[in-house]
């Protein structure tokens, strides 16, 4: 075997241990809650803990990386809504079912002061925010322009009302949960839909709302 060939095989090794131990991480997290001990992370991951630590040398770097995979990959799905789909509507509810994809993180950072602070300070999770806000704020405009949804809302009232998707549901039951969110997304769209419905008090809550909020 080359060096070339040695080299090649040891970043896919260690790209698939990152991999590995992202999945373990997220599945526990989500099951257990964010104080899983990292030795168990390991041990489901089916990588020794030496291996985590060096990817991962504490919690708050792994938590970061979950944060910033969730938010790249929500990002890249969602410039393929923008893409591939035939309206900027269906572009839209492409998008918001894109977002239960960053359901863990809204999560950990509810649960956990440690994630909270990890997501508020890492500027690569801002970046990836911002940017997924402003995919949404073309989608609008655009999805508004072609008259499928209705005029008098903004990006923010749309991040702002599927935001409340992102929190656990009370039921206990997996399959109750998942079908309620089902609904509850239904729900939603038909009261974005562009039609006769009732006034909105206020205006538009935008992007910029959004963030001189938070």
């Amino acid at each position: 075997m080359t060096v070339e060939h040695e080299e090649t095989r040891l970043r896919a090794d260690a790209r698939r241990n990152r991999d590995q131990i992202l999945a373990a991480a997220k599945e526990l997290f989500a099951d257990q809650g964010p104080d899983v001990p990292m030795e168990e992370i390991a041990r489901h991951a089916g990588v020794g803990v030496g291996t985590l630590y060096r990817r991962f040398p504490d919690r708050a770097s792994l938590l970061r990386e979950i944060a910033r995979d969730t938010f790249s990959s929500v990002l890249l799905d969602a410039r393929a809504a923008v893409d591939e789909e035939p309206t900027a509507w269906d572009a839209l509810v492409r998008f918001l079912r894109i977002t239960q994809k960053v359901k863990l993180s809204v999560q950990l950072a509810m649960l956990s002061p440690l994630a909270r602070a990890v997501f508020a300070e890492d500027p690569k999770t801002e970046e990836f925010r911002r940017e997924a806000l402003g995919m949404l704020d073309l989608i609008v405009e655009q999805a508004q322009a072609e008259g499928s949804l209705r005029p008098d809302v903004g990006a923010g009232d749309v991040t702002i009302m599927f935001s409340l998707l992102l929190r656990e549901l009370p039921s206990k039951s997996t399959e109750v949960a998942s079908f309620a969110t089902e609904r509850c997304i239904a729900l939603m769209l038909d009261g974005l839909h562009a039609r006769p419905g009732s006034p909105l008090p206020g205006r538009a809550v935008t992007s910029a709302d959004i963030f001189q909020g938070a």
